[in-house]
């Protein structure tokens, strides 16, 4: 039996997050606006109007270029993209062609999936109007509205060559490109929102063989699980299909979530079908080298760079550190509490850092996901809040039922964990003299778990420390008393009270 194997190309549609549009001044911020309220002569495609380049767009697709390793060009132009559809209003769009900004760069896929991804291109352009479809009524034919207002927004187009084989590839490929856009500031990388969009070009071939089969591009994917369950889909279709005898057509197909397949939308035009020319109105823009490495110093730290940093700085582990890093305010907010932790040794410091990643992960991540708080920085407790909690923690002033409990008032008040242990009376109850009455009172109260432990029911002394912790409010320390309980229980064993 024939074994198949994917060829994936990933083409993606990167909003930019800059004030105004691409080619006139219009607001770019169109998401939450009244629809048809933030247009302009140039977006309305009115007669006799002309472009004029958003330089910070142009730096924004230079860094996004940089960031993916790109060779950028000295000089670089504009085309007309011809094709009719009711979104575009001047019946083209003014795109890039065969001089785009960026090209012959890479992206590493990371953890297990360690490989390279080439990116082919990077290109800028201008976005289209939205079409709002609405059915119409008692069986009549629907019709569609039409906003401007996203028309003119700037847009990176991302091209990869066919180097993703399977859709966890293509979700890492996604995920890591998302990263990277936040993380150097040039977008939001919100599929949900429309900001980010992504079509993948998707063939099949037998096993070891090199020749491309056909291929078929998949659109309307609107979030990274249902480009994941697309892509499965088409990859088993194309199989089926091959196996079946069929031929596979080059064409375009729309997944349809509801359905869970992906359904023929029309033929797949190629590249002589836009009729492409230069764009008469704009001039080729030279790129010089200065500007490109004044572009280059405004980078920040990528995420792949921090990640190795965090391993080989605090020794966190792979895992923990593709955590940290996945947005830039969580990987800040990381550093913000390291850097007000220990100090003393690397170990006491790699240790401090386990920490801190387990609260951002744990109780941190359980309040922001119960309340919708997608920022750790809007939350109320600030980095050395959390330090000095951890600190507390780490020195056995207060036991872990504790520190939660404490944590919870600071992310209600923003208060200090200091203050807050202190008006509560949540300080940690460890010396002997405050913890024995309570465990006389738990063995005195609790003989059917002693008896348990004197045959040999060793885990009894669970249930006592319970107890305990229940009596004294869950302030006692834990190794303490399980300690003297043992002490206690043992001696109990060696020299049994007189019935």
């Amino acid at each position: 039996m024939t074994e198949y194997e994917a060829v994936i190309g990933i083409e993606t549609h990167v909003q930019l997050n800059t004030n105004s549009k691409m080619f006139s001044v219009s607001s770019a911020d169109y998401q939450s606006a009244e629809p048809n309220t933030i247009v302009d002569p140039v977006s309305l495609a009115l007669p006799g109007t002309l472009p004029v380049v958003n330089r910070k767009a142009v730096e924004s697709a230079i860094m996004i270029g940089l960031a993916l390793n790109c060779s950028i060009a000295e000089v670089t132009k504009f085309d007309r993209k011809q094709y009719n559809y009711p979104d575009l209003l001047k019946g083209y769009q003014i795109s890039q062609f065969d001089q785009p900004i960026c090209f012959n760069g890479h992206l590493e896929l990371p953890g297990d999936l360690r490989h390279t991804v080439r990116v082919n291109r990077v290109h800028m352009e201008e976005d289209v109007a939205k079409l709002v479809h609405v059915d119409g009524l008692n069986g009549k034919t629907g019709y569609a509205l039409m906003d401007v207002n996203r028309a003119g927004v700037p847009l990176m187009e991302i091209v990869t060559e066919p180097d993703l084989r399977s859709a966890e590839d293509v979700v890492a490929y996604i995920e890591s490109l998302q990263s990277i856009i936040r993380y150097i500031g040039v977008g939001t990388a919100n599929m949900e929102e429309g900001s980010f969009r992504c079509d993948a070009n998707i063939s099949v071939r037998p096993k070891g063989t090199e020749a491309l089969g056909t291929k078929v591009e998949v659109k309307n994917m609107n979030r990274v699980s249902a480009v994941a369950r697309a892509v499965e889909h088409e990859i088993e279709r194309q199989i089926r299909a091959i196996e079946a005898g069929e031929r596979i057509v080059q064409e375009t197909r729309g997944w349809n979530d509801g359905t869970g397949k992906t359904v023929v939308q029309r033929s797949k035009e190629e590249a002589n079908d836009y009729r492409y020319f230069p764009e008469p109105d704009i001039p080729p823009i030279v790129v010089s080298r200065e500007w490109v490495e004044e572009v280059r110093l405004m980078l920040p730290e990528l995420p792949a760079q921090r990640k190795s940093r965090f391993m080989s700085e605090f020794g966190l582990s792979e895992y923990d550190a593709r955590l940290i890093i996945s947005t830039r305010s969580t990987a800040d907010y990381f550093e913000a509490v390291i850097a007000v932790g220990p100090t003393n040794s690397p170990d006491e410091r790699a240790a401090f850092a386990k920490e801190v990643v387990n609260w951002l992960n744990g109780e941190m991540a359980r309040l922001m996901n119960a309340e919708s708080v997608t920022d750790v920085a809007e939350t109320r407790i600030q980095p050395q809040a959390l330090a000095a909690l951890i600190g507390k923690s780490v020195k056995r002033e207060i036991n872990s039922n504790t520190a939660k409990q404490v944590f919870e008032e600071m992310w209600r008040t923003g208060g200090d964990p200091e203050r807050i242990i202190a008006e509560r009376g949540l300080g940690m109850v460890s010396d002997t003299s405050s913890l024995e009455p309570a465990i006389d009172r738990a063995i005195a109260a609790n003989r059917n778990a002693v008896d348990d432990y004197m045959s040999g029911k060793e885990t009894a002394v669970r249930f006592l420390m319970g107890q305990v912790m229940k009596e004294t409010k869950g302030q006692a320390d834990p190794p303490m008393v399980l300690k003297m309980l043992g002490e206690k229980l043992e001696s109990m064993k060696a020299d049994p009270p007189e019935s």
